[in-house]
């Protein structure tokens, strides 16, 4: 069960997260088709969902491997190659996630100590934020995670094959 969690998390936050902006776009349809008036609290929930659904999606394209990457350049090297400047890619992409996490948590920090209440639901933005760093964080994580289940099994060659692109683990 606890496996199983942990291997879709991506997936069902996804669903979670793009369900609940379905439903409050919904509802805030129905309510002004039904009474010409609007529910304020949906449009601003909706918002919210949609922002940690974009970050989520962006963790769940970094498990499958589906992240935008330009190879092209390395078609002709040899797959001792490949593999050295996609490491040497991810390493980066790990750095700059490192350094969005950094610049995210200061932000919120100061935001918790000085807090601006959203409108409607009356939240502290800084909570509704603290998606960013986490999504990043777990981004880096799916990206170790990667090479370690390919190094493990002893595929890492797989992820710069032409067939192993975007499997994911």
């Amino acid at each position: 069960m606890l496996r199983n969690l942990y291997r879709n998390l991506e997936e069902y936050l996804c669903v979670a997260f793009c369900a609940l902006m379905v439903i409050c776009l919904a509802l805030q349809v129905l309510v002004r088709t039904l009474t010409g008036d609007s529910l304020a609290w949906t449009e601003e929930l909706s918002r919210y969902s949609f922002i940690w659904t974009v970050y989520m999606a962006m963790c769940l394209a970094t498990k499958r491997l589906g992240q935008v990457r330009i190879t092209a350049q390395f078609l002709k090297a040899s797959l001792r190659t490949r593999l050295f400047f996609r490491i040497m890619s991810d390493v980066v992409c790990i750095l700059f996630n490192i350094f969005i996490i950094w610049v995210c948590i200061q932000s919120i920090r100061e935001n918790l100590e000085f807090p601006e209440i959203s409108p409607t639901l009356g939240v502290v933005k800084a909570y509704i934020e603290m998606v960013i760093p986490l999504c990043f964080a777990l981004a880096s994580w799916r990206c170790v995670e990667t090479y370690l289940v390919y190094g493990r099994e002893g595929r890492l060659y797989d992820m710069v094959r032409h067939s192993g692109e975007g499997e994911g683990i």
